[in-house]
């Protein structure tokens, strides 16, 4: 049975992209969804909850304490569309709460029939490598996105995906759910705006979505990103992150 519930405070909207982006290499993914949140019209519609969340509440800005979660957060974008962002500064630690977490998000999105599930990321590259990397799961999704000149890898990452990133993608297909993975390179600091500059501005061409990020909100950005997430520590210690065995190229 999956232990995963969603806390509504209003309804899911139908028929919206729906980016989703966690904490991991370079943070790029996160800090691109959370510049969205700070820079555009939005709201929280939900939470996605867990029991294999770290066992963590936290003081929210009015005050009151808040149980570990993902938050669904709807955005208007300056051309007036609506897109739903999936994020938080955690996910499951363990690998059975990562399955059922991101069979959820897919069972959500299959229901709410989204347009296209992009799931952001980072990359550990060389310093001289600034390629946005399209990863998907789908051979009716990849033909699609080559159709419309969008180059679809079929190579990177060499060491796979771990988390709830690596899970939604690799799913996506048994619920007929369109997902993308969309992977900046990344030198890997706790927070590459840089990277995450250019994976906004490459989704914003390839999927014809008015993001409008610029590096001053996103750095803006990076910094409550990094005292949310883990005051004097490291992202890997947050994730409990220790296996020797997973190759240094992985994200999350």
């Amino acid at each position: 049975m999956n232990r995963t519930k969603f806390h509504w405070f209003e309804g899911m909207p139908s028929k919206c992209t729906i980016l989703e982006a966690v904490p991991g290499v370079g943070n790029v993914g996160k800090l691109v969804v959370d510049a969205l949140i700070e820079k555009h019209p939005s709201r929280v519609i939900g939470w996605i909850l867990h029991p294999d969340f770290p066992p963590h509440a936290t003081i929210g800005d009015d005050g009151l304490i808040m149980p570990p979660r993902i938050e669904v957060s709807s955005i208007m974008l300056p051309d007036g569309s609506t897109i739903i962002v999936m994020t938080g500064t955690m996910q499951p630690l363990t690998a059975a709460g990562q399955f059922e977490v991101s069979e959820s998000i897919l069972e959500l999105a299959s229901k709410s029939q989204t347009t296209r599930l992009l799931v952001l990321a980072g990359l550990s590259s060389k310093p001289e490598d600034r390629s946005i990397h399209v990863v998907c799961s789908d051979s009716a999704v990849r033909k699609s996105l080559e159709e419309d000149d969008i180059e679809v890898s079929k190579t990177q990452p060499e060491g796979g995906m771990i988390g709830i990133t690596g899970m939604i993608l690799s799913l996506a297909p048994i619920l007929s759910v369109p997902a993308i993975g969309v992977v900046a390179d990344t030198v890997g600091t706790s927070s590459d705006i840089l990277a995450a500059d250019r994976l906004s501005s490459w989704i914003e061409e390839a999927f014809d979505l008015p993001l409008e990020l610029d590096l001053d909100t996103t750095e803006k950005t990076a910094a409550s990103l990094m005292e949310s997430i883990n005051p004097g520590g490291t992202i890997e210690g947050y994730l409990e992150i220790d296996d020797p065995e997973v190759s240094q190229d992985f994200y999350v």
